[in-house]
């Protein structure tokens, strides 16, 4: 208990080193974290930080494109692997925000959302 109220007496004291341990708060799934280790080694190429935002952006794009999904579902009347290949064909546009693979990760963690069958279109 002292730990805890210790760090929070910092954080009250300074607001930067509470931000510095509320960022790893953020817990990274393993499925996001490959996306950054290439073939033959164990380490990210990027920083914690920089896969952290990264991840971030993905998720909430994962969140927000449900709706998205749910009404496409709906009103169009297509399959959800149909869906979810539009929904891929937006995320890797001209202009995208989300490299390949992270477009590919998207999709996979909508399906997750939406509890509907993962795309196979995507498995090597």
């Amino acid at each position: 208990m002292e730990i805890f109220r210790s760090r929070f007496e910092i954080a009250k004291v300074d607001h930067s080193l509470y931000c510095m341990y509320e960022e790893y708060q953020i817990e990274i799934p393993q499925s996001f974290t490959a996306l950054f280790v290439e073939p033959g080694r164990q380490k990210p190429n990027a920083s914690r930080d920089e896969v952290a935002a990264r991840y971030e952006l993905c998720e909430d794009m994962a969140s927000m494109l449900t709706e998205t999904a749910k009404n496409k579902f709906l009103s169009l009347g297509i399959a959800e692997d149909d869906v979810l290949i539009q929904c891929y064909r937006g995320l890797t546009a001209q202009g995208a925000v989300v490299t390949e693979p992270e477009a590919v990760w998207v999709i996979h963690r909508l399906a997750e959302l939406l509890e509907w069958a993962q795309l196979r279109a995507f498995d090597k």
